[in-house]
């Protein structure tokens, strides 16, 4: 193997962003994945039947389409179009209507009645104000000064609340639930802090961008940062697991978009023994139980607005919600649970046989749960959608050891690359100015183990690569918008 200036280990989208981030620095980069295609928690596959490709991981990408990193990069030259639901999430209450969350505000309020004017006043502040604020939420908590600062103060000031306090500022159902249905992206509990500033970035995602999916699935994300790679020079070998970073060519950087368990494996002695039992030690979070459906028809939501959203949520309450998610931290499994739902074949053709459908959902359950809750969900969705059992084709179903088997950054079906209670969203995988630096000073972490976290968005990789580029290279890269 020919000697490169850096090394990414790890061809899911933060070590693409990596791997770019170096490229246009002018270095010569190679990547090495251990599947047969790049895409880690973003690819596409088949996996029920002959011509319905599903995601086996992500399928929405608010992030990746507000990604500020993204953003300027040329990904539509590179094949990568982003289709926009008519409604970028519904959420179904018992009596036939819905929350819903759309790009227009007056749209997403009207759907909430008595709460339509205090959600007015929770993201009046931030709209039209996405290019300012994301650049600066999505980057690590300490070490860079915000460009914007008083913007973020007005944020952050909102969003270090936990969900269950946020909530309190809404008097119906209807807004309550839409808020904690966003905050339960986290995996953690509605009482944890900054779970309220989870729902608010979605929120405010949503109408700066929408919740797009990447056309043909996620896969496409993937593929067009790997073309953008290979047009910069960058080199890209598949089916190529490493086990060490010995067996690696010589280079002058290396980024892993990895575990932090798999970190301290893979660098070993590199790396002193405290840290590496540091990251060993490291708590992963909830997993999830995910089932893939083949359908032979559209999925029968009683509300019409679910019909024509790209993600649909299924609580029904924020007291479901939050009795679900405490139940998951406690070592149940929920019943009924959360769930998380994306129909992408209702707005892209490609992704199923004519007049059938792909339909993708996921619950959470506690960290290497094996057991099954199949019915539980279909029996939760049958409450919303009536007669959804009769359309199923085939399904396939991914307890906590298939995730992790899925990619092998899940651990133990953990797909938020670590915790998120408490502050480990922001200090992750431990408590450090800069958290992508390990104390080898050659050898980095890019995953989103790293600020600013889970989600398609690239901007772990990007701020590592930053970071390796300042350090061993002496290059100064700026963050999107910067002068």
């Amino acid at each position: 193997m020919d000697d490169v200036d850096a090394v990414v280990v790890g061809a899911g989208p933060n070590g693409l962003a990596a791997a770019v981030t170096l490229a246009l620095a002018g270095l010569r980069v190679s990547v090495y994945e251990a599947a047969q295609t790049v895409g880690g928690g973003a690819r596409t596959e088949e996996l029920t039947l002959p011509g319905f490709r599903h995601d086996p991981c992500s399928a929405v990408h608010p992030l990746g389409a507000g990604s500020p990193v993204f953003r300027s990069w040329p990904l539509a030259e590179h094949g990568l179009r982003w289709l926009q639901p008519d409604i970028a999430l519904a959420h179904p209450l018992p009596d036939g209507t819905a929350a819903t969350l759309a790009r227009s505000v007056a749209q997403t309020a009207a759907s909430l009645t008595i709460d339509a004017e205090p959600y007015r006043r929770l993201v009046r502040p931030f709209l039209d104000r996405w290019d300012e604020l994301a650049p600066d939420v999505l980057r690590p908590p300490l070490g860079v000064l915000p460009r914007h600062p008083l913007l973020l103060a007005r944020f952050g000031a909102t969003a270090a609340l936990p969900a269950a306090v946020l909530l309190r500022r809404l008097a119906g159902a209807r807004g309550r639930a839409l808020l904690a249905g966003l905050a339960a992206h986290t995996t953690a509990p509605l009482d944890t802090p900054a779970t309220g500033g989870v729902a608010l970035l979605f929120a405010l995602a949503a109408h700066a961008v929408g919740w797009p999916l990447p056309r043909g699935g996620s896969q496409a994300v993937a593929d067009a940062l790997a073309s953008y790679l290979r047009e910069l020079g960058g080199r890209i070998y598949t089916g190529h697991p490493v086990t060490s970073l010995d067996e690696l060519p010589r280079a002058r950087a290396y980024l892993l978009d990895v575990a932090p368990q798999h970190l301290a494996v893979l660098a070993g002695s590199r790396l002193p023994r405290r840290y590496r039992d540091r990251l060993l030690r490291g708590r992963p979070g909830p997993a999830v139980y995910k089932i893939d459906y083949a359908l032979s028809g559209p999925v029968p939501w009683t509300s019409p607005a679910c019909r024509r959203a790209g993600t649909v949520h299924v609580g029904p309450y924020a007291t479901d919600i939050a009795a679900a998610l405490r139940t998951v931290h406690r070592g149940g499994a929920p019943d009924p649970p959360f769930l998380i739902t994306s129909q992408p074949s209702v707005w892209d053709p490609t992704r199923a046989p004519d007049g059938a459908h792909v339909f993708w959902v996921y619950a959470q359950v506690p960290n290497g749960w094996t057991g099954n809750l199949t019915h539980a969900i279909e029996a939760h969705l049958e409450r919303f959608a009536p007669g959804f059992a009769d359309l199923v084709l085939a399904r396939a179903v991914a307890g906590p050891p298939e995730v992790a088997r899925r990619n092998p950054n899940y651990l133990g079906g953990d797909i938020a690359g670590g915790r998120c209670d408490g502050l480990r969203l922001l200090f992750r995988p431990t408590c450090a100015p800069v958290p992508y630096a390990t104390p080898d000073p050659a050898v980095f972490l890019c995953s989103a183990s790293t600020p600013p976290g889970p989600g398609v968005h690239g901007m772990c990789g990007f701020h590592a690569a930053r970071v390796a580029l300042r350090r061993v290279f002496g290059v100064r890269v700026p963050v999107p918008g910067e002068d």
